[in-house]
This record gives structure tokens, C-alpha cells and sequence, in this order.
């Protein structure tokens, strides 16, 4: 399975990280040993000293399919989650500087946290979809997806044109304001609408 990843698809976000707003989605991806599932706990790596949370609404490909048209993308999941996208900030940075390539700060080994999916049924519009992340019962994200600079049929649309998306792929679409750092015995908890589908610690 592969794991691709969207970057800057918020403008609040790109505010908050004094980055320009794409003109074509940011894509990157993360290779299958940075999947954390099953509420497992978070290691933060001894590479990085600013190691950021970013929660993102997840996509489940279930389908093959390549060259997609976005009017015919929604046939390529039914269900929707949420996820965390780690990013060793100070290590991402550094590389940008640089002008290297940043994989090894986003792709690491355990930085896509996948949490829980619902039917897209049960979620309605996937373009009208609230989330939030609590960090220590405390929420520190709240994302709505209407606010995506590019929304999710758009997404699958143009990652096909490149990659053929197989069944089990997943789509990390981008993240809202509000990412910040994590620190040992802290506590994320993430929601869609009010059904949690995420609950982890970080050691």
C-alpha cells in the first residue's frame, strides 16, 4: 500500500508556517513503515527536537484506478478518517534551507497515524466535515473541510494522473491551523464531528 500525502491545502496553515498558498497540490509521500495503528503509542525519534502534530482528514482507496476524472473520484472510497501526519519541524526546516529534499523528516518510520474510519455514509458531504484534535482535553485544531484549498476529488483526480491508486491506499489531505509541538506523556485524542477516532499517547 502506499501512503500520499497533501501539504499547504489550508490557507490558515500556510499563514501560520509563512508559506505561499500552491497553485497545484503538494504531494508527498510516506513509505508503509510509517503507519501507527490501533492507538499504539507515539516514540518521539532522538532526530528531532520540534516534532509537530498535524491531523488530517484520511482517505481509504478502494478501488484501482488511474487518470481519474474528479466528477467520477468519489467512486474511488467509501470511507473517511482521521489521522496525524508528524513532521520533525526542525529537521524539515533545515533540509528547505538547504534546498534538499524534506522526505526524511515527513516519511519517518511510525509518522502516519491512522486512526479509525467511518462510512461515508454516516458522514454526509465529505466537503462539510468537522474535525478537531484535543491535545491533553485541551483542543488545539479545528479543521473544516470546506476550508480545503483543494478538495478531496480534486485531490485523487491529480494524484492518478501520476501514481495508479490501488485498494488500501491512503490519502492524508492536509492540515488546519493550530500544529504544534509534542513532548512525552502527552495525549492526543482525535474527532470527527463528536465520534473519536483516534485516542494515543506519546512517550
Amino acid at each position: 500500500m502506499k501512503i500520499f500525502a497533501i501539504g499547504q491545502n489550508y490557507v490558515e496553515h500556510n499563514k501560520e508556517l509563512n508559506s505561499k498558498h500552491p497553485t497545484e497540490p503538494v504531494v508527498f509521500m510516506k513509505p508503509d513503515t510509517a503507519q501507527l495503528k490501533n492507538n499504539k503509542p507515539f516514540y518521539i525519534p532522538d532526530f528531532s527536537q520540534e516534532l509537530h502534530y498535524e491531523t488530517e482528514l484520511i482517505i481509504k482507496i478502494n478501488r484501482l484506478g488511474k487518470n481519474i476524472a474528479p466528477k467520477f473520484a468519489h467512486r474511488y472510497y467509501s470511507e473517511i478518517g482521521l489521522g496525524v501526519d508528524f513532521t520533525a519541524r526542525d529537521l524539515q526546516r533545515k533540509l528547505k534551507d538547504q534546498g534538499k529534499p524534506w522526505e526524511i523528516s515527513k516519511a519517518f518510520d511510525n509518522s502516519a497515524v491512522i486512526g479509525n474510519f467511518l462510512p461515508v455514509e454516516k458522514v454526509g458531504n465529505v466537503q462539510d466535515i468537522r474535525f478537531r484534535l484535543d491535545l491533553n482535553g485541551q483542543t488545539v485544531q479545528n479543521g473544516h473541510a470546506a476550508d480545503m484549498i483543494f478538495p478531496i476529488d480534486e485531490l485523487i483526480a491529480y494524484i492518478s494522473r501520476f501514481f495508479t491508486l490501488k485498494i488500501g491506499d491512503i490519502l492524508f489531505t492536509g492540515t488546519p491551523a493550530g500544529v504544534g509541538t509534542v513532548k512525552p506523556e502527552d495525549k492526543l485524542q482525535g474527532f470527527i464531528f463528536d465520534e473519536k477516532l483516534f485516542d494515543f499517547d506519546v512517550k
